[in-house]
Protein backbone atom coordinates (compact mmCIF):
# COMPACT_ATOMS: atom_id res chain seq x y z
CA UNK A 1 0.00 0.00 0.00
CA UNK A 2 1.11 3.49 -1.18
CA UNK A 3 0.78 6.33 1.67
CA UNK A 4 0.43 9.53 0.49
CA UNK A 5 2.51 12.66 1.39
CA UNK A 6 1.36 15.07 3.94
CA UNK A 7 0.72 18.43 2.11
CA UNK A 8 3.08 20.42 4.29
CA UNK A 9 1.91 23.59 1.56
CA UNK A 10 0.68 25.70 4.36
CA UNK A 11 3.15 24.55 7.39
CA UNK A 12 5.33 28.00 8.03
CA UNK A 13 3.24 30.76 8.74
CA UNK A 14 3.74 34.54 7.85
CA UNK A 15 6.07 35.89 10.23
CA UNK A 16 4.83 38.75 12.03
CA UNK A 17 7.11 41.77 11.17
CA UNK A 18 5.31 44.09 14.05
CA UNK A 19 8.51 43.47 16.17
CA UNK A 20 11.34 44.72 13.64
CA UNK A 21 13.65 47.00 14.46
CA UNK A 22 14.12 50.43 12.41
CA UNK A 23 16.52 53.75 12.81
CA UNK A 24 16.75 56.89 11.34
CA UNK A 25 17.75 56.62 7.62
CA UNK A 26 20.04 59.97 8.36
CA UNK A 27 22.11 57.62 10.95
CA UNK A 28 22.91 54.87 8.41
CA UNK A 29 26.55 54.76 6.73
CA UNK A 30 25.78 54.79 2.58
CA UNK A 31 28.63 53.91 -0.06
CA UNK A 32 27.51 56.76 -2.62
CA UNK A 33 26.59 60.10 -1.93
CA UNK A 34 26.32 63.27 -3.66
CA UNK A 35 30.11 64.23 -2.89
CA UNK A 36 31.10 61.54 -4.68
CA UNK A 37 28.92 61.85 -7.62
CA UNK A 38 30.06 63.12 -11.80
CA UNK A 39 29.55 66.72 -12.78
CA UNK A 40 28.62 67.74 -16.22
CA UNK A 41 31.73 69.58 -17.61
CA UNK A 42 31.59 71.11 -20.74
CA UNK A 43 34.08 70.59 -23.91
CA UNK A 44 36.06 74.19 -23.10
CA UNK A 45 36.57 73.05 -19.86
CA UNK A 46 39.58 71.08 -20.49
CA UNK A 47 40.64 67.70 -20.30
CA UNK A 48 41.60 68.21 -16.78
CA UNK A 49 38.40 69.49 -15.87
CA UNK A 50 36.74 66.27 -17.66
CA UNK A 51 38.59 63.87 -15.10
CA UNK A 52 37.89 65.83 -12.17
CA UNK A 53 34.63 65.46 -12.98
CA UNK A 54 34.32 61.75 -13.38
CA UNK A 55 32.34 60.29 -9.97
CA UNK A 56 34.57 58.74 -7.47
CA UNK A 57 32.85 55.31 -7.43
CA UNK A 58 34.21 51.94 -8.76
CA UNK A 59 35.92 51.60 -12.34
CA UNK A 60 35.93 55.64 -12.24
CA UNK A 61 37.69 55.98 -9.25
CA UNK A 62 39.90 53.29 -9.56
CA UNK A 63 41.25 54.76 -12.84
CA UNK A 64 41.93 58.00 -10.86
CA UNK A 65 43.50 55.71 -8.48
CA UNK A 66 45.82 54.45 -11.33
CA UNK A 67 46.53 57.61 -12.69
CA UNK A 68 47.64 59.00 -9.52
CA UNK A 69 49.56 56.00 -8.97
CA UNK A 70 51.44 56.31 -12.04
CA UNK A 71 51.78 60.33 -11.59
CA UNK A 72 53.44 59.37 -8.12
CA UNK A 73 56.24 57.34 -9.83
CA UNK A 74 57.03 59.28 -12.14
CA UNK A 75 57.48 62.71 -10.13
CA UNK A 76 59.13 60.51 -7.75
CA UNK A 77 61.37 58.97 -10.05
CA UNK A 78 60.20 55.29 -9.24
CA UNK A 79 59.75 52.62 -12.06
CA UNK A 80 56.51 52.46 -14.28
CA UNK A 81 56.28 49.26 -15.98
CA UNK A 82 54.34 48.23 -18.90
CA UNK A 83 53.55 44.58 -20.16
CA UNK A 84 51.61 44.18 -23.21
CA UNK A 85 49.75 41.56 -25.63
CA UNK A 86 49.86 41.83 -29.43
CA UNK A 87 46.41 43.20 -29.32
CA UNK A 88 47.68 46.17 -28.07
CA UNK A 89 50.15 46.65 -31.25
CA UNK A 90 47.35 45.74 -33.79
CA UNK A 91 44.74 48.20 -32.11
CA UNK A 92 46.73 50.88 -33.17
CA UNK A 93 48.35 51.97 -29.49
CA UNK A 94 51.76 51.99 -30.14
CA UNK A 95 52.41 55.70 -31.12
CA UNK A 96 50.86 56.53 -27.99
CA UNK A 97 53.03 53.75 -25.53
CA UNK A 98 55.92 55.41 -27.43
CA UNK A 99 55.04 59.28 -26.64
CA UNK A 100 54.89 57.81 -22.62
CA UNK A 101 58.82 56.33 -23.14
CA UNK A 102 59.82 59.26 -24.54
CA UNK A 103 58.03 61.50 -21.52
CA UNK A 104 60.11 59.09 -19.13
CA UNK A 105 56.94 58.34 -17.66
CA UNK A 106 57.14 54.34 -19.13
CA UNK A 107 60.69 53.34 -17.79
CA UNK A 108 60.47 49.46 -19.06
CA UNK A 109 58.44 47.82 -21.53
CA UNK A 110 57.97 43.85 -21.73
CA UNK A 111 56.10 41.80 -24.05
CA UNK A 112 55.08 38.65 -25.63
CA UNK A 113 56.46 37.34 -28.55
CA UNK A 114 53.24 38.12 -30.93
CA UNK A 115 53.46 41.83 -29.73
CA UNK A 116 56.91 41.41 -30.92
CA UNK A 117 55.75 40.12 -33.90
CA UNK A 118 53.61 43.07 -34.62
CA UNK A 119 55.65 45.36 -33.72
CA UNK A 120 58.49 44.65 -36.05
CA UNK A 121 55.86 44.08 -38.90
CA UNK A 122 54.48 47.65 -38.30
CA UNK A 123 58.00 48.77 -38.76
CA UNK A 124 58.91 47.25 -41.87
CA UNK A 125 55.61 47.68 -43.74
CA UNK A 126 53.11 49.84 -41.49
CA UNK A 127 50.88 46.53 -41.57
CA UNK A 128 50.56 43.88 -39.62
CA UNK A 129 48.13 41.35 -38.87
CA UNK A 130 47.02 38.84 -41.42
CA UNK A 131 43.47 37.36 -42.37
CA UNK A 132 44.17 34.17 -40.65
CA UNK A 133 40.87 32.55 -41.65
CA UNK A 134 41.45 33.04 -45.25
CA UNK A 135 45.41 32.04 -45.44
CA UNK A 136 44.39 28.73 -42.84
CA UNK A 137 42.89 27.16 -45.59
CA UNK A 138 45.72 26.64 -47.20
CA UNK A 139 48.37 26.60 -45.02
CA UNK A 140 50.22 30.16 -45.50
CA UNK A 141 49.14 31.44 -42.30
CA UNK A 142 52.02 33.32 -41.11
CA UNK A 143 54.30 32.16 -43.42
CA UNK A 144 56.03 35.35 -44.98
CA UNK A 145 59.65 34.96 -44.43
CA UNK A 146 61.29 38.81 -43.37
CA UNK A 147 59.26 38.34 -40.08
CA UNK A 148 60.78 34.95 -39.14
CA UNK A 149 64.88 36.13 -40.48
CA UNK A 150 64.19 38.79 -38.44
CA UNK A 151 64.03 37.23 -35.23
CA UNK A 152 66.43 34.62 -35.84
CA UNK A 153 69.35 37.24 -36.45
CA UNK A 154 68.01 38.84 -33.90
CA UNK A 155 68.41 36.16 -31.32
CA UNK A 156 71.63 34.72 -32.44
CA UNK A 157 72.55 38.39 -32.03
CA UNK A 158 70.59 38.77 -28.93
CA UNK A 159 72.76 36.10 -27.41
CA UNK A 160 76.35 36.59 -28.93
CA UNK A 161 76.49 39.88 -27.17
CA UNK A 162 74.18 39.10 -24.30
CA UNK A 163 71.56 42.32 -24.80
CA UNK A 164 68.65 39.82 -25.43
CA UNK A 165 66.16 39.49 -27.55
CA UNK A 166 64.46 42.57 -27.38
CA UNK A 167 67.34 44.78 -27.53
CA UNK A 168 68.60 43.49 -30.58
CA UNK A 169 65.59 42.90 -32.26
CA UNK A 170 65.28 47.19 -31.42
CA UNK A 171 69.05 47.41 -32.89
CA UNK A 172 67.90 45.48 -35.71
CA UNK A 173 64.61 47.52 -36.73
CA UNK A 174 67.27 50.85 -36.39
CA UNK A 175 69.95 49.35 -38.72
CA UNK A 176 67.37 47.97 -41.40
CA UNK A 177 66.37 51.15 -41.98
CA UNK A 178 62.93 50.68 -41.87
CA UNK A 179 60.23 52.56 -43.78
CA UNK A 180 58.02 52.80 -40.41
CA UNK A 181 60.93 52.88 -37.59
CA UNK A 182 58.92 55.74 -35.84
CA UNK A 183 56.40 53.04 -34.61
CA UNK A 184 58.41 51.02 -33.79
CA UNK A 185 57.92 50.15 -29.79
CA UNK A 186 61.32 47.89 -30.08
CA UNK A 187 63.21 50.61 -31.57
CA UNK A 188 62.79 53.27 -29.61
CA UNK A 189 63.62 51.04 -26.50
CA UNK A 190 66.68 50.82 -27.88
CA UNK A 191 67.05 53.78 -28.99
CA UNK A 192 65.92 55.83 -25.34
CA UNK A 193 68.00 52.60 -23.64
CA UNK A 194 64.70 51.37 -22.26
CA UNK A 195 64.98 48.39 -21.05
CA UNK A 196 62.44 46.41 -23.76
CA UNK A 197 61.77 42.42 -23.28
CA UNK A 198 60.38 39.99 -25.57
CA UNK A 199 58.98 36.74 -23.44
CA UNK A 200 58.16 33.79 -26.15
CA UNK A 201 56.31 30.42 -25.21
CA UNK A 202 57.73 28.52 -28.51
CA UNK A 203 54.71 27.02 -30.50
CA UNK A 204 52.65 29.57 -30.19
CA UNK A 205 53.99 32.00 -32.52
CA UNK A 206 53.83 32.44 -36.51
CA UNK A 207 57.62 32.16 -36.62
CA UNK A 208 57.88 28.89 -34.78
CA UNK A 209 56.99 27.23 -37.92
CA UNK A 210 59.57 28.23 -39.76
CA UNK A 211 62.51 25.94 -41.19
CA UNK A 212 65.38 28.29 -40.29
CA UNK A 213 64.29 29.45 -36.77
CA UNK A 214 66.28 27.60 -33.83
CA UNK A 215 64.44 27.15 -31.08
CA UNK A 216 67.51 27.11 -28.81
CA UNK A 217 68.14 30.60 -30.03
CA UNK A 218 64.99 31.66 -29.84
CA UNK A 219 64.75 30.30 -26.30
CA UNK A 220 68.23 31.38 -25.01
CA UNK A 221 67.75 34.90 -26.19
CA UNK A 222 63.90 35.00 -24.61
CA UNK A 223 65.48 33.93 -21.36
CA UNK A 224 68.35 36.53 -21.20
CA UNK A 225 65.24 38.96 -21.67
CA UNK A 226 63.32 37.31 -18.69
CA UNK A 227 66.50 37.99 -15.93
CA UNK A 228 66.20 41.72 -17.79
CA UNK A 229 63.09 41.61 -16.60
CA UNK A 230 63.80 40.23 -12.91
CA UNK A 231 66.18 42.65 -12.49
CA UNK A 232 63.71 45.45 -14.11
CA UNK A 233 60.86 43.97 -11.02
CA UNK A 234 63.65 43.70 -8.62
CA UNK A 235 63.62 47.83 -8.68
CA UNK A 236 59.80 47.94 -8.59
CA UNK A 237 59.42 48.78 -4.72
CA UNK A 238 56.70 52.51 -4.96
CA UNK A 239 56.46 51.60 -8.68
CA UNK A 240 53.48 50.59 -11.29
CA UNK A 241 53.55 47.43 -12.96
CA UNK A 242 50.71 47.32 -15.63
CA UNK A 243 49.08 44.44 -17.62
CA UNK A 244 47.77 45.40 -21.19
CA UNK A 245 46.23 42.67 -22.78
CA UNK A 246 47.86 40.11 -21.71
CA UNK A 247 45.66 36.92 -20.42
CA UNK A 248 48.28 33.95 -19.55
CA UNK A 249 51.87 35.05 -20.65
CA UNK A 250 53.36 38.42 -18.53
CA UNK A 251 51.73 38.00 -15.59
CA UNK A 252 53.00 34.63 -15.53
CA UNK A 253 56.38 36.32 -16.74
CA UNK A 254 55.68 38.70 -13.54
CA UNK A 255 54.96 36.45 -10.95
CA UNK A 256 58.19 34.34 -11.57
CA UNK A 257 60.39 37.90 -11.91
CA UNK A 258 58.82 39.24 -8.60
CA UNK A 259 59.84 35.71 -7.08
CA UNK A 260 63.02 35.90 -8.73
CA UNK A 261 63.07 39.62 -7.14
CA UNK A 262 62.42 38.86 -3.76
CA UNK A 263 64.20 35.70 -3.21
CA UNK A 264 67.65 36.80 -3.76
CA UNK A 265 67.21 39.96 -1.27
CA UNK A 266 65.20 42.51 -2.78
CA UNK A 267 62.29 44.54 -1.33
CA UNK A 268 59.31 44.48 -3.65
CA UNK A 269 56.46 45.09 -1.19
CA UNK A 270 54.96 48.40 -1.64
CA UNK A 271 53.86 48.83 -5.42
CA UNK A 272 50.63 49.17 -7.40
CA UNK A 273 49.79 46.80 -9.96
CA UNK A 274 46.87 47.74 -12.84
CA UNK A 275 45.39 45.06 -15.22
CA UNK A 276 44.02 46.27 -17.97
CA UNK A 277 41.81 43.88 -20.95
CA UNK A 278 38.73 43.97 -22.45
CA UNK A 279 37.51 40.98 -19.66
CA UNK A 280 38.98 40.12 -16.61
CA UNK A 281 40.91 36.73 -16.91
CA UNK A 282 41.97 34.52 -14.06
CA UNK A 283 45.63 34.94 -14.01
CA UNK A 284 45.63 38.62 -14.22
CA UNK A 285 43.69 39.20 -11.50
CA UNK A 286 45.29 36.28 -9.24
CA UNK A 287 49.02 36.53 -10.56
CA UNK A 288 48.85 40.15 -10.91
CA UNK A 289 46.21 42.11 -9.02
CA UNK A 290 45.99 39.69 -6.02
CA UNK A 291 49.25 37.91 -5.03
CA UNK A 292 51.96 40.55 -5.20
CA UNK A 293 50.36 43.27 -3.60
CA UNK A 294 47.70 44.94 -1.64
CA UNK A 295 46.91 47.69 -4.29
CA UNK A 296 45.88 46.29 -7.45
CA UNK A 297 43.19 47.72 -9.94
CA UNK A 298 41.09 46.53 -12.48
CA UNK A 299 40.11 48.65 -15.87
CA UNK A 300 37.92 46.78 -17.65
CA UNK A 301 37.41 47.74 -21.70
CA UNK A 302 38.46 48.09 -25.13
CA UNK A 303 42.15 48.66 -24.96
CA UNK A 304 41.65 51.54 -28.14
CA UNK A 305 39.80 53.42 -25.80
CA UNK A 306 41.09 52.95 -22.17
CA UNK A 307 44.70 53.26 -22.84
CA UNK A 308 44.23 56.65 -24.36
CA UNK A 309 42.04 57.65 -21.89
CA UNK A 310 44.92 56.37 -19.28
CA UNK A 311 47.11 58.53 -20.85
CA UNK A 312 45.71 61.90 -21.60
CA UNK A 313 44.58 61.30 -17.43
CA UNK A 314 48.15 61.39 -16.51
CA UNK A 315 48.98 63.84 -18.90
CA UNK A 316 46.20 65.90 -17.57
CA UNK A 317 47.91 65.37 -13.79
CA UNK A 318 51.07 66.50 -14.85
CA UNK A 319 50.15 69.36 -16.32
CA UNK A 320 51.68 70.03 -19.59
CA UNK A 321 53.55 66.09 -19.18
CA UNK A 322 57.13 67.57 -19.32
CA UNK A 323 57.05 68.50 -15.39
Amino acid sequence: MVRQREDRTNFFEPLDLSKIKTYSIKERKNLSNIKLFARPVLPTDGIHAFFESLPEILASANLRKVIDAIVLAYQNKHPVVMAIGAHVIKCGLSPLIIDLMNRRIITALAMNGAAAIHDYEVALIGATSEDVALSLKDGSFGMAKETAEAFQAASAQGIKEGRGLGRALGDKVIEEKNPYNDLSLMAWGAKLNIPTTVHVALGTDTIHMHPNISGRDLGEASHIDFKILSSVVSKLEEGVWLNVGSAVIMPEVFLKALCIARNVGHKVENFVTVNMDMIQHYRPQTNVLKRPTQRGYAITGHHEIMLPLLRMGILSKLGTGDE
